[in-house]
Order: C-alpha cells, then structure tokens, then sequence
C-alpha cells in the first residue's frame, strides 16, 4: 500500500483522464509531494490540447504544479516504427506495451530523476509491493480483476520497481474511482475511457499504415496444404483469428491461422486449426528473480485472455511456452506475459 511507503516527491504522470486525475488525490491523502507532468507523445494537436488542458485543470484545483514534457520523438522511435514495422513484418504488435516500457516508466523516471522526485506514479490499475520471500519489491495484480494492466507492465526494467507508485492499487472497481473524482469535484469524474491506440485517428490503423508509406501488396489465400483460394488486398488487413473480411466462399467457416511475410500469403484453416500448445516468446523480461532454466507459471496470450498453466523453457536467448491446454489464435508480435500467482514474473513477445 502507498500509505506505507517512505514518504517523498513523486512524479505523477498525468494523462487528463479520472484514472491520474484521482491517483493525485490519493496522493497527496498519502502525504506524498506531488507533481503533475504530460507526456506529449504524438502529433495530434486537438486531442493533445484537451489531454493537456484536463490534466492543467485538475493539478489547479488539487493545488500541485504541473509540467509538459515533450517526448513525441522517443514515441515515434520507440512506438510509431516499432508499430509500423511489426506490420511490414505481418505481425500484430502492441504498442501500450512499448509505451510503457520506453516512455511512460522509462523516459518518464529519467526525468523525474532531474526533478529530485523518489517516485513516479500512474493511474494503472496494478499493485507493487516488497514481497519478502524474493526480497524486493515486486509487481502484483490490481485489486479491480477486470481493469488489471499489469499485462500491459511486463516490459518495465526491475530495478525501478521500488521507484514506482499506483495509487489505485486497493480500489475494487471504476466506479470507486469515479466516486472519489465526484467527492473532490474533479471535471473528469465522468470523462470517458479511450478504447483506441491513442496515435490512430478513428482506431483505422490501415489507413495510418497506408499514410506512413505501407502498400497494399496483393496476394494470395491459401489452405495449409498450399490450395489456392482467392486473393487477400494486403497482409496488413488481417490478423490471426479473423474469420470476416475473408471475402471467399469455402464448405466450412474459415480463419486466419497465419500469416507469411516471405510469400505473402494468408494461410486460412478451420477453428481447430487456430489451437496451438506451444509458442516461443522474444525480448523476455523478468521482473522476478530466475533460478532454474524450466518454470511452472500461468501464462496469458493477450490482455483478455484467461490465464492458463504453462511451462517456460529457456531457449538460447528467447524461451519455449508450453501450454497444459492449447491455446486458440496465439498472435506473432503480441505479448505473452507470465504470472506466479498474483505476482509478474515477467513476459515477451510472442514470435
């Protein structure tokens, strides 16, 4: 729990919505210093203005300072072209996952360190507490089940863990949030929750593809026996588990099993073929402690995903996930996380 943290300056990453709004508030309850800072991260100026005017508002009315901080360069290096590029890859990337990791808790502790805060903090929904049996602090699963994002935390380095702060780690639900934004008449109470990749007007991210120079390259759809099918507008339209779109008439429903760069082709199967026991999972980054090359975890394959009981497998550099049960449309470039109990042990990206 915050309240039984050493008390000090933190940096609280503001991003205008109830979320940070009201991790302000429960900070300063805590008897922390707070200071509020906005990441500029992209280049959209209307919603840019209102994110920052939100977060402006609600650091006057809590009465704390508020600074912008202009990384729209890191995210277009670390964010935007890793985006791009897992796509030109026929891959489906995640780029909450690589926000959080370079920018909101690595560009954003780098800058904290400038301003003499111990802390930062965010109004993610996830817990970090010193857990005595690894003896340091580690990353748990939030309170509120159904808002948990520590799938979305795996990537952060583990050395910062003490430095980090998520004031809504006891809360239930949202509503509990929001009820505390109404207690202190905060105006983003009852502002909505964004749903979209926040640099992708309208969630149309072909259209962004098709913006930043990627070319509808035509190919073909095939079974995984190599039968011909019809013709795909482009691999970028498609993604692992899709049945509509297909636009080809078929005996049985089809999905999309994979995708093949190389030949440009989309392979399409039958929901059975979409199960799979096994994947291998790059960029692995543990936030606990690993002692043996072969581990007993549950593992998730994206955010909504039910966790399962898996084995990971080290593997030179990346490690082999074996699922006890097959898991259906595991996704290349999505990020398989690993959990013991309620703890992270860490994750990567699925290859």
């Amino acid at each position: 729990m915050i309240q039984d943290r050493k008390k000090g300056r933190v940096l609280l990453g503001m991003s205008g919505g109830v979320d940070s709004s009201v991790a302000a508030v429960l900070l300063k309850q805590a008897g922390f210093e707070v200071i509020g800072a906005t990441m500029q991260l992209y280049q959209n100026k209307e919603e840019g203005e209102k994110t920052l005017q939100d977060a402006k508002k609600v650091c006057e009315k809590l009465e704390i300072p508020h600074y912008t901080i202009d990384c729209t360069k890191e995210f277009r290096t670390h964010v935007v072209e890793n985006f791009i590029g897992c796509y030109a890859c026929a891959k489906t990337p995640n780029p909450c996952v690589e926000c959080n990791k370079y920018l909101k808790f690595g560009a954003f502790y780098e800058k904290a360190k400038e301003l003499g805060c111990e802390y930062i903090a965010t109004g993610h929904y996830a817990k970090i507490e010193y857990e005595e049996t690894y003896g340091t602090y580690v990353m748990k699963k939030s309170q509120a089940k159904e808002k948990d994002q520590t799938y979305f935390l795996y990537g952060i380095q583990k050395e910062i863990l003490p430095h980090i702060l998520f004031p809504l780690e006891e809360l239930e639900d949202k509503e509990q949030v929001r009820k505390i934004a109404e207690e202190y008449d905060l105006s983003v109470a009852h502002k909505k929750d964004s749903q979209e990749i926040c640099f992708i007007p309208n969630n149309d991210y072909v259209s962004f593809l098709k913006k930043e120079g990627q070319k509808e390259k035509q190919g073909n759809i095939v079974l995984k026996n190599g039968t011909i099918l019809g013709q795909h507008k482009g691999l970028m339209y498609y993604t692992v588990g899709q049945r509509k779109g297909l636009g080809i008439a078929y005996e049985k429903p089809l999905y999309v099993i994979s995708l093949n760069a190389e030949t440009n082709e989309v392979i399409v199967g039958e929901e059975a073929d979409l199960y799979r026991s096994n994947l291998l999972a790059t960029n692995v980054n543990f936030l606990l402690p690993i002692s043996s090359d072969e581990v007993n975890v549950t593992a998730k394959i994206r955010y909504r995903a039910k966790e399962a009981q898996a084995t990971i497998k080290r593997q030179e550099e990346n490690w082999l996930v074996t699922f006890q049960e097959p898991q259906k449309a595991i996704t290349p470039g999505q990020s398989v996380v690993f959990y013991i109990g309620d703890m992270v042990l860490g994750g990567g990206i699925i290859k």
